[in-house]
């Protein structure tokens, strides 16, 4: 009994030698400070360009439904020169011209949504979830508007009222679509160009620095929480998985590069 004594205490002295020589040889490396980090990190942030989209399709918007108007008051309602609108026209109605005039300005706003949802699952994926829930419904709205004024467009123009009646509500429709659709659309401009130019931080780095300097701080959205719902918390958790593991690997390159510069 007394001779195992001194070799477990040996034992025990060369595992601890052993394992103190080790995390020296892992802190004689070059320190790299947290700001050096931080700083490459930030100048990793790319803005969401959706916004200059978003400001030209309203502006397309408007101009169909003026020149939609123009065209209902003097080749349909007749109040003008007939000669000008059929030398313009051609054998073209007038109210079929605003139709075939709505199906293109609902191509581009379907291309318009494609695209925003596109930037937004990058957004995503670079750690912004917040941004990305917030304008979740925001951003599919203008489709869903300009889908829904199609379905009563085709309701008018089946319903077989006179042509006077016809293009009078046909008008009334598209003015509320653009009213609506024009708030839906400088709202998501604004939000966009707020988050442009805030440069904030992805959401798990200020989550970490309000957790690390407020003794108070809220439990985050991450777990579970009673009165949350469990699909909505799964799906938070696999967007942080995925964007941690991108941020891993992009730490791990700073911090390659920045070893090398030391």
């Amino acid at each position: 009994m007394e001779s195992k004594g001194p070799s477990l205490y040996t034992a025990g002295t060369s595992v601890d030698l052993t394992r103190s020589i080790d995390e020296d040889t892992l802190v004689d490396g070059p320190l790299i400070s947290a700001d050096a980090l931080q700083s490459a990190i930030r100048r990793e942030f790319q803005t969401v360009p959706t916004h200059c989209y978003a400001a030209a399709l309203s502006f397309l918007h408007v101009l169909y439904v003026a020149l939609s108007v123009c065209v209902a008051v003097l080749c349909v309602l007749k109040f003008g020169n007939e000669e000008k609108c059929v030398s313009v026209m051609g054998n073209v109605q007038g109210d079929s011209a605003i139709v075939f005039g709505k199906v293109c300005l609902w191509v581009l706003v379907l291309l318009f949504t494609w695209y925003v949802q596109h930037h937004h699952n990058r957004a995503r994926r670079r750690g912004y979830l917040q941004f990305y829930r917030k304008t979740q419904g925001l951003k599919d709205l203008p489709l869903l508007i300009n889908s829904t004024g199609n379905v009563f467009l085709l309701v008018i123009l089946v319903a077989g009222l006179s042509p006077t009646v016809r293009i009078y509500m046909l008008l009334g429709i598209l003015g509320l679509e653009l009213l609506v659709a024009l708030s839906c659309l400088l709202w998501y401009t604004v939000k966009v160009m707020r988050f442009n130019r805030e440069r904030a931080a992805p959401d798990v780095s200020q989550e970490d620095h309000l957790q690390n300097y407020s003794i108070t701080s809220l439990p985050t959205e991450t777990g579970f929480r009673e009165g949350s719902r469990l699909e909505e918390v799964v799906e938070k958790q696999a967007d942080l998985i995925e964007y941690l593991k991108q941020h891993n690997t992009l730490l791990s390159k700073r911090l390659l590069n920045l070893t090398a510069q030391h």
